[in-house]
Formats: structure tokens, sequence, C-alpha cells
């Protein structure tokens, strides 16, 4: 079968430094170790190096384990980890990332996936700036460039390295000549006409968390941050390409510049909130309902691109799990977005461990948030480590003694006796299913009570735009197992039509919640 490309990950916890994570919480104390106690909900924190993380855990009661505890309920690592890694979890236990999510966290799979679903779907993927990964596209970058000056036309390009982050490397260009054609580049058309912000430009950090993907369940965090750039914005133009302070809008990259407010009021300063910069825009007339709704529909669309490859990595890693099975995995993703000055939003790029870093108290308030309302809303129970290990146990009886509540068909048998197995069969997956719809709903029930400043967004409260998104969910696994082997395509199409018949009893489960 063919693998994945391989995501980089981490073998093992690394040095970590905590010292400069929460100025503002420095007269709090650590609460100390305790002995684990019966009934206790634990998590192994050893693979992160943000303090906010472990303040959180506290505050929801749970108990941090030794570093070498690998049967924790939650584990929470900073960098991707690896495919064996949640291939050995037990089902009780969640790990805060999806094997196949670096098909779009990277900047030149990103760049890959998101041109395959352009070509048979470009209506729908409008908000990618033009992207050329080089050295493949190389020769298809000079040629847009030739065309170019045969018009007369003169554009600004943003050139980042494949893999790099936090600002890195990056830099503008007005002339493709001189960039070399062997380096891994992303290449992107620059987007000149950014909505600013008292004359400067930013971009919004966009929280989002995917607690399942089969079926693929996507939860939209209602504040963020608002990261501005330095400098006045001018338009790009010769003599101002490399005054990054006034074209980038990193946070990493901003911070060194002098000019950067640490100011700790919500209207003021370099990083401000979402929820200020929506009352903002409510402010001065512009649609705010519009401006959320665009935004789910790019977070939506984009992790459909990255549905099938995630399925697929999860369910190499987990194979033999019946539908709807809890998930082990879930995952708090970073999207980068930038606003035109019509307001839509652009996709820059996504991150799969965005920085829980708080040294501003803005930084402290909002992630606190992001954190603490995932924890509640994954519902990890005390009782699911009791109750998994006794099924373990039962399934290791019945294997042992051969018991079984179906007796096996004797070769022989008459057409009643035939009969009468298959109605006992089709009598145990009806139990079966029973069991599933009611776990589907009091999971559903619990997310509707504890969703805190997280709303749902896929699947939609709305048919037509479920509709939708299950055409592109089906375009997505079509442009992902075109040219692949028979056998391949069935194993990922039955999940596709089973999130399909949850969809559906999604919506209309949550019309009769509203009886």
């Amino acid at each position: 079968m063919p693998s994945l490309p391989q995501e980089r990950v981490i073998q093992g916890p690394s040095a970590l430094d905590l010292n400069t994570e929460l100025p503002f919480q420095s007269t709090l104390k650590r609460r100390v170790r305790k002995k684990k106690k019966k009934g206790t909900i634990t998590a192994n924190v050893a693979g992160t190096k943000f303090e906010i993380v472990r303040l959180v855990i506290d505050e929801m009661g749970f108990m941090k384990t030794s570093d070498e505890d690998e049967t924790s309920n939650l584990i929470w690592c900073d960098a991707a980890v690896q495919q064996e890694k949640i291939a050995e979890l037990q089902n009780y236990q969640r790990i805060n990332h999806f094997p196949g999510m670096g098909e779009i966290c990277r900047k030149d799979f990103l760049a890959r996936n998101m041109t395959k679903m352009i070509k048979c779907r470009p209506l729908d993927y409008t908000f990618i700036p033009r992207t050329w990964i080089f050295p493949a596209e190389y020769t298809q970058f000079q040629n847009y460039m030739k065309e170019l000056k045969k018009k007369r036309k003169q554009k600004t390009f943003i050139v980042k390295p494949a893999n790099g982050a936090m600002g890195h490397g990056i830099s503008l260009i007005r002339n493709g000549d001189k960039l070399p054609s062997q380096d891994h580049l992303i290449v992107q058309e620059y987007i000149d006409k950014p909505f600013l912000m008292e004359g400067y430009k930013f971009d919004l950090r966009i929280y989002i968390l995917v607690t399942s993907c089969d079926p693929l369940k996507i939860f939209l965090y209602h504040d963020g941050l608002v990261r501005m750039g330095t400098e006045k914005y001018i338009p790009p133009n010769e003599s101002n390409l490399t005054q990054l302070y006034m074209h980038l809008t990193n946070y990493s990259v901003n911070k060194h510049n002098e000019r950067f407010e640490r100011d700790e009021t919500e209207n003021k300063g370099s990083k401000r909130s979402i929820k200020w910069f929506t009352e903002f825009l409510q402010a001065n007339q512009h649609d705010v309902a519009k401006f959320w709704s665009d935004i789910s529909e790019l977070v939506v669309k984009t992790l459909i691109v990255a549905e099938p490859h995630v399925l697929h990595a999860y369910r190499m890693c987990r194979p033999g799990q019946p539908p709807g099975s809890e998930s082990v995995c879930f995952e708090v993703l970073g999207f980068d977005i930038l606003l035109d000055r019509k307001l839509k939003p652009w996709l820059l790029e996504i991150n799969r461990a965005p920085s829980f870093g708080t040294d501003q108290k803005i930084d402290y308030d909002v992630k606190r948030g992001v954190l603490l309302n995932a924890l509640k809303l994954l519902n990890i129970r005390t009782s699911d480590k009791r109750k998994n290990l006794a099924k373990q146990k039962a399934e290791a009886q019945r294997r042992l003694y051969g018991q079984n509540s179906i007796k096996r068909l004797l070769p022989g048998s008459s057409d009643w006796e035939q009969q009468r197995h298959q109605l006992e069969r089709r009598k145990e997956e009806l139990k079966e299913r029973l069991v599933q719809v009611r776990k589907q709903v009091s999971k559903e029930q619990h997310e509707n009570r504890h969703m805190g400043n997280y709303r749902r967004i896929y699947p939609p409260d709305d048919k037509t735009l479920l509709e939708k998104y299950e055409n592109l969910l089906a375009a997505a696994f079509q442009t992902f197992l075109s040219g692949r082997a028979a056998s391949f395509q069935r194993e990922l199409n039955n999940p596709l039509k089973r999130m399909k018949v949850k969809g559906y009893v999604f919506i209309k489960r949550k019309k009769n919640y509203a009886k």
C-alpha cells in the first residue's frame, strides 16, 4: 500500500526552557505532583515547553504523571508524533496530534494538495494566493513572468522556504530571474491590497479544534489574535521590498522591532484580540456574520483537503476500529489568515503546533481559553480507562474460551436453522449499532453543553451547506484515490459513505433536540 510522505517528528522529549513562558503568572505556585489516586484523570506533559498547558491541566483537575508514564489519559506534545506511538495507544487515551495532518501544515504539501483541488473545484478554492513549488514548478513560474512582461504588468511575489517557520528566510521579489532553480521554495503572489488597521497590515491567528476524523468534527474558537506589522504599510515597490516589518505580520519577526507596542489594553498595541476586532468591524458597519461565515468556510474547505490523508493514516494506525469509535487523536490548529481590503479572507499557512507562549497578557487570556475549552469538549472521564480494561478482559475471555453469543452454523444445516442464524446475527448487529448511536447522541449532548467559546462548524447545522461540503469531500477522496489500487479505494470509500450517513443523522437529531 502506498505510504504517505514522512512528517517531521521528534523522538522523545527535548530539553525544554520554561523560564519565560508566563510572566503574568510568576506569582503562582506550581502544584506539587501528588501520588496517583484511584479515579484521577492523568496527563503526561513531558513533550511540551509551554507552561500555560501545565496550568490548564491543573485547572482541569488532572494529575501530571512522570515523564516516562505512557498510560496517561492525556498526552500533550508540541511536535508531531510518530505513527507507531499512535498505534500503541489504548482506546481511553488522547493525544493532541493526528497522523497525516502535515499534508496541510507544511507549506509545500499545502500548496500541492490545494493545487489538485483547485483543478477539480476552481470556484470553491479561491482563497489561496497563486503558488508555485520550486524546483518542480520553476519553469511554469518563469513562463508566468514572461506572460506578465508581454502584458506590461508587474506583480510582487513572496518567497518562503518550503518547510520554514516563524518568518525565517522569507523575502519579497518583483523579478524572478535571480531565483535559484534548484532550491526548495514556495513562491506566492503577494496580496498587495490588504485591509489595514490604523495604517498597518495585520493577520489573524484563528484557533481550530479537530476532535475526530471518522466522522470529521471541526470546532472554531470565537477569539484569537490580531498580529500587526510595526511599520505603516505602503504598497510594495522597488525601494521597500526589504522592509519586512511593513510587509510581514509574523509576531516572531515584528517583536524585534523597537516600534513593537506591548500595550496591555485590548484596543492598542501590536497584538490584539479577535474579539476586539469583531467589535471594531461592527462599529464600522462591516458585516460581522459574513466575516465569521467566510472564515468558517475557508477552514472547513481546507480540512476537507486534508481529510483523506488524515483518515487513511489514522486507520493505518488504528486498524479494526468500529465506526464511531472514540478518537484517540485530537488537534488544536492555528490558521493564519490575511484579509484583503474587501474583507475577503486568504489562507497564509496552518500551524499544527501553534505557539502557546504567553509573553503578553492578551496571549495568556486567549490561549488559556483555547486550551481549557478544548479539554472540556473532549470529555475525558475517569471511567474511560476502567471500561476499556474491562472490555479488553471480556474480549480475551471470549477468545480463550470460545464464548460467542451467536453459535456457529454447522455444515448441512436446514433452511430454518440458516434463517434463524441470520436473524441472530442481524439482532447482534442492531444491538451494536444501537450502542454506537447512544454513545454518539451522548457525545453530541455533552458537546452542546460544553462548547464554551467554540462553535461546531463541521458538520454544519444547515443541510444545504452540509451537502455542499460532502460534495467537496467526495471530490477530495476522488483526487486522493486517483491511480491507487481498487482495494485501497474500497477501504476509504466506505468511511466516506458512513460519514455521509452520520452527517444526515446528526442534522435530524439536532432538529429533534430543538423540538
